[in-house]
């Protein structure tokens, strides 16, 4: 992938020399990826925030937290597709390249699947992310509308936990065995980020498709089944937990690899190192498709490969200093009530 232009500061490196934090507190660290924080904490001149696409419910919080954010003396920016809905200014809106230029933290109101597409969008930027839920689970947006505002305040005084969660990067390409003619005809392959997963799966019509597994050039497996799901860590709890993977703790450098409907009986998902390069090889099934946190795909044919590693991309999630993985998930997916 080619380096953004723009190439962020580390986290803390606003603050002069000896000075402290904003608020004179320390941020907590939780254990993740290569691109954690290293230092105790840094203040936020420059905000952005950004709501769900068309979303009715998302105009008065929005502006709420920009007249608090305000007050605090912080620069509030917008994304223009926030602003055109809610009637926002749009001569001060910004795309989200130059909110990523110049925001110091950006706040994202809505769901999940919001989030997935800005962690994308902004992490080559190293923008970090505070997510406000208005979606239904919430995974990754944990703070309530309710309590924005003082959540907020208590990071912009320093009191947060940073996580470093990882990506995936995909392209999708002929094969080495492709018809030359075929090969000429075909541009470079796209190299797409996801932040969930890379789901290779059958298409409408709904024949099963058959693929081989590689891992690092090593042969897995051969399989026919409605697709395979490669998960990261953060997408281990979307459609490959329906499918029967495991629940993978974000901190964990691993992918996984979680067959969908496989016609077997004896196979079962595989956990790898963040590390291998995994590569699938379609035999059969003329209409599959490659899709990508389900906010985009590409069709792949006979022969075509998809190849699927670590980006060197981290998202940064802010959460409040309370914040507990474990109450979350038991939170969301009902653990522990009784009948």
């Amino acid at each position: 992938m080619n380096e953004p232009a723009y190439r962020p500061a580390p986290l803390g490196a606003d603050q002069p020399s000896g000075a402290a934090p904003h608020g004179g507190a320390s941020a907590r660290v939780l254990p993740g990826g290569r691109a954690a924080l290293r230092t105790p904490s840094r203040t936020f001149g420059t905000v952005a925030l950004i709501g769900k696409y068309k979303s009715p419910l998302i105009a008065e919080p929005l502006a709420d937290l920009a007249r608090h954010l305000a007050a605090r003396g912080v620069e509030v920016l917008i994304d223009r597709l926030t602003a055109a809905h809610v009637g926002g200014d749009m001569a001060g809106a910004l795309s989200l390249e130059e909110i990523g230029q110049r925001a110091g933290l950006a706040v994202v109101l809505g769901g999940d699947g919001t989030m997935l597409n800005i962690a994308r969008t902004l992490a080559p930027f190293g923008v970090p992310l505070v997510g406000v839920n208005q979606g239904r689970l919430g995974f990754l947006t944990d703070l309530s509308v309710d309590r924005m505002a003082v959540a907020l305040d208590a990071i912009l005084d320093g009191h947060y936990l940073a996580e470093s969660r990882m990506l995936l990067e995909a392209t999708v390409g002929p094969g080495s065995d492709a018809p030359a003619a075929d090969a000429e005809a075909v541009e470079a392959p796209a190299t797409v980020l996801a932040f969930n997963d890379v789901v290779i799966s059958k298409g409408e019509r709904g024949g099963m498709i058959e693929f081989d597994v590689s891992v690092d050039g090593q042969y897995v497996t051969s399989l026919r089944a409605d697709g395979l799901i490669i998960a990261s860590p953060t997408g281990s709890t979307a459609y490959a937990l329906s499918s029967g993977g495991p629940i993978v703790h974000p901190s964990l450098s691993v992918m996984s690899l979680v067959p969908i409907c496989p016609h077997t009986l004896s196979n079962r998902p595989i956990i790898v190192s963040a590390g291998s390069s995994i590569e699938v090889r379609m035999r059969a099934g003329s209409e599959a498709v490659v899709r990508f946190d389900s906010h985009s795909d590409a069709a792949i044919g006979c022969a075509d490969r998809l190849h699927v590693r670590r980006s060197d991309h981290d998202v940064m999630l802010l959460h409040p200093d309370d914040y507990d993985y474990f109450h979350m998930l038991r939170e969301k997916l009902k653990w522990s009530e009784t009948l």
